[in-house]
């Protein structure tokens, strides 16, 4: 006997609100001396993170497992508060390095930071049902470009998101997409953001 009901409960989505900010605490780049996969990670700090925001001013690190490259990033200073990177766009925030994650997909350009982030973005474009809970001010979901959003490229960015995920699995220099190439599809200047209150 078919237990399985007629027409299955769509796929649900429910937006919390999540800031691409979340997804900056491991950021997959092309390495800047041998090409190869390179990942750029906070470095330890004493105090506890209170938000999420606190990512884009906190000190990081890229290191190559591959060439052994390492470099250090820390906020600008501006008068009394800091100047934080603002994410967004084919580079990393920090270094400005181009994303190891990125693929050709419906005519533009598809990235993301790390597995979780292409995670986050397949749930999100795979649900026929979406469901914000949260003020979109701040939200990767309501800020994404309306191509992803389309029922129309659906499948195109879901396969465009298993190449990514994919993609992170590998780490040599030839392995790199085509899409991740020096200084091209540079990310729009959204401007700095300032936070007060001294150095972490």
């Amino acid at each position: 006997m078919n237990c399985e009901p007629a027409h299955p409960e769509p796929v649900r989505h429910h937006d919390q609100g999540q800031w691409l900010a979340q997804f900056t605490s491991r950021v997959l780049v092309v390495c800047p001396r041998c090409g190869g996969r390179a990942l750029v990670v906070p470095l330890p700090r004493l105090a506890a993170r209170r938000n999420f925001g606190e990512l884009l001013f906190q000190p990081r690190r890229l290191t190559c497992a591959g060439c052994g490259a390492v470099a250090e990033w820390t906020a600008a200073e501006r008068g009394a508060g800091l100047v934080g990177a603002v994410p967004g766009g084919t580079e990393d925030p920090f270094f400005r390095r181009p994303l190891w994650l990125q693929t050709r997909c419906a005519g533009r350009i598809l990235w993301a930071y790390d597995e979780e982030h292409v995670d986050a973005l397949a749930a999100y474009v795979g649900a026929r049902l979406r469901e914000r809970r949260a003020s979109p001010t701040r939200g990767m979901f309501a800020r994404l470009p309306a191509w992803m959003k389309s029922a129309g490229h659906r499948d195109e960015v879901l396969a465009g998101l298993a190449a990514l995920r994919t993609l992170a699995r590998r780490s040599t220099a030839t392995d790199r997409s085509d899409a991740a190439h020096e200084r091209g599809d540079r990310p729009r200047h959204y401007g700095t953001l300032l936070f007060r209150g001294g150095p972490f």
